[in-house]
């Protein structure tokens, strides 16, 4: 194992598994609608891409990037939206794909300015949800894929300052490996 590693969280098995039943799930829900898949850069292209694969209904995807830290490492709870839709979502069906939900001051303010498009309907589905973290309580995540204690967690999308995106599991960093140190891009902090 990798010195950075604290402990590897969820497997490349298991998170393959629940991203199946994930895309049975969906399937489901949708089915003999058309649905309109938006991503929310840069930790959920993983997470999406395998989604996708196991959703059996038509689809699109789209894009987001949005950004809900400053320059510290906790959220600032100010959302700024890096990149928009490049298709209007208004008749739709939408559903956000994220790749962690820790307060939901992110997920909630991008719900509502989604909202205002005019979608046929809107969902989430998250990957990781940290219910310890929450600060919006009244979001509803209507996929998810694992709830978590509050670790700092990487791999499968998820990254810090950019790094271990590329592992197929999550785990847990070692502090040593976090602490302190400015960041681009998106993670949590225990």
């Amino acid at each position: 194992m990798e010195e950075f590693i604290e402990r590897v969280l969820i497997t490349e098995e298991e998170i393959q598994k629940r991203v199946r039943e994930l895309g049975e799930a969906i399937s489901r829900d949708y089915e003999g609608m058309e649905l309109r898949v938006v991503g929310v850069l840069r930790g959920a292209f993983i997470f999406m891409a395998d989604l996708v694969r196991n959703i059996r209904v038509p689809l699109s995807v789209d894009f987001m990037s949005i950004s809900s830290y400053g320059d510290e490492c906790e959220t600032s709870g100010i959302v700024r939206i890096l990149k928009d839709l490049d298709k209007p979502i208004t008749g739709r069906h939408v559903l956000i794909v994220e790749d962690i939900v820790d307060t939901g001051l992110t997920l909630r303010h991008l719900k509502e300015v989604l909202a205002t498009r005019g979608p046929a309907s809107l969902r989430i589905c998250a990957l990781l949800s940290k219910p310890e973290r929450r600060v919006v309580h009244d979001l509803h995540i209507d996929y998810l894929g694992f709830e978590i204690p509050n670790y700092f967690v990487v791999g499968y999308g998820l990254d810090y300052a950019e790094r271990y995106r590329n592992y197929p599991f999550i785990f847990v960093l070692k502090p040593e490996y976090y602490c302190d140190v400015p960041r681009e891009g998106k993670g949590q902090r225990r």
